[in-house]
């Protein structure tokens, strides 16, 4: 049906995710700036960096229960998020914020950012019922570099942090008033006229989903704990013998990888299927937590290396997961299908990295990779049961 999607439709909802995004790592670069600005202090820190998680779970969990993006036009609600998570990014810059104000303004953030990441990808599911997989390859890279672009700003302006802050507030404007001019409901999109409170327990019956939504939330135990902790792991290597890498140019480097690796594995999968991509991806990454402690004994430059590829695994399975779960549920539900697996696997990445943050006291640092294990071995074991999935 390539009449019924422009060629204009993927680009623009590729730059809407990469720029409405950008406001999701907006508050944890200029973190240090924000505290010492507010004179909050540095006890602050730890707050603003969890606020944004806890409401992209809150606001997931309500967009599903209420079916919002497959109640109404999905590019309409991506457009109204994006300018209110765009209004929430800028009043960080308040003045005389209060600690509670400041701090509800991140959690507003990670609520409209649940009407941004999964309605993306709900919107480009109504518009490709074929080659979904690479689709979201393309989307969840633009959502990886979307997190890093508030680096990159402010690596321009570094002594003007509002500079990151208006910036990221103007270009998610941007993007969601782009989406929402640009792209109008797809060809496949099967709206519901109803609430249906029964959606989420009829969406677990279907074996396909619940096996793809497995394989997800297992995704999800190891990729941001991974990502939250690759400067550490970047910092221990340099206390063992006498390194001396430059922890923040490559903890960037690794995480941007990631968003190289989504994009192939998305070409991938028009070959190989959207399955056996993100079995081999998670596969790779599990490999790679189990022989964490081994990588600390390599020189520099294969270690540096054996990072880089792990930073392409850990989330090359994403879009793929994804794509399996909007394509297992029915077309009606499927937006409510992506936003309740995100919900739900957003909750097990708070779990994962709260565990790596209590055991970094008790277990050898070199160890500490070795935890994330758990989620690719039990993605993989839903996975490989006897009835596939997409």
């Amino acid at each position: 049906m390539k009449s019924q999607r422009p060629l204009h439709i993927l680009p623009i909802i590729i730059f809407s995710q990469f720029a409405c995004t950008s406001v999701w790592f907006a508050g944890n670069s200029v973190v240090g700036e924000l505290a010492e600005a507010t004179g909050f202090g540095p006890e602050l820190i730890g707050y603003i960096l969890s606020s944004v998680q806890f409401g992209f779970i809150t606001g997931t969990l309500v967009f599903a229960l209420l079916m919002v993006v497959d109640r109404f036009a999905p590019s309409r609600v991506f457009m109204i998020c994006a300018v209110l998570a765009a209004l929430c990014n800028l009043l960080l810059l308040t003045g005389n914020i209060s600690k509670p104000l400041l701090l509800a303004f991140r959690f507003g953030t990670g609520f409209f950012l649940a009407g941004i990441y999964p309605v993306g990808m709900k919107i480009a599911a109504d518009y490709f019922e074929k080659g979904l997989g690479k689709a979201l390859g393309y989307l969840v890279g633009a959502l990886v570099f979307g997190k890093a672009f508030p680096y990159l700003v402010k690596s321009i302006g570094a002594d003007h942090y509002e500079l990151v802050i208006y910036t990221t507030s103007a270009f998610a404007a941007m993007g969601g008033l782009l989406l929402w001019a640009g792209v109008p409901n797809g060809p496949y999109r099967k709206p519901s006229k109803k609430l249906h409170l029964w959606a989420t327990p009829r969406l677990f019956k279907i074996a396909g989903f619940r096996k793809a939504a497995l394989g997800y939330f297992g995704h999800m135990w190891e990729l941001y704990a991974f990502w939250g902790f690759v400067a550490f792991g970047l910092r221990t290597f340099n206390t063992i013998g006498e390194n001396t890498i430059f922890v923040p140019l490559w903890a960037s480097i690794i995480i941007a990888l990631g968003g190289i690796s989504c994009i192939v594995g998305g070409h991938l999968s028009l070959r190989h299927g959207s399955k056996k991509v993100a079995v081999i991806s998670l596969a790779l990454s599990g490999v790679f937590c189990l022989l964490s402690p081994f990588l600390f004994e390599l020189p520099s430059y294969l270690f540096l290396i054996m990072f880089g590829l792990w930073g392409m695994a850990v989330v090359a399975d994403s879009p793929q997961f994804s794509s399996m779960v909007a394509l297992e549920v029915p077309a009606e539900l499927r937006g409510t299908a992506l936003t309740l697996v995100n919900c739900i696997g957003f909750a097990i990445s708070i779990l994962s990295i709260e565990l790596l943050s209590f055991l970094v006291t008790v277990l050898k640092p070199t160890y500490l990779f070795l935890i994330l294990a758990i989620g690719p071995i039990i993605g993989l074991l839903a996975l490989g049961t006897k009835k596939s999935v997409t």
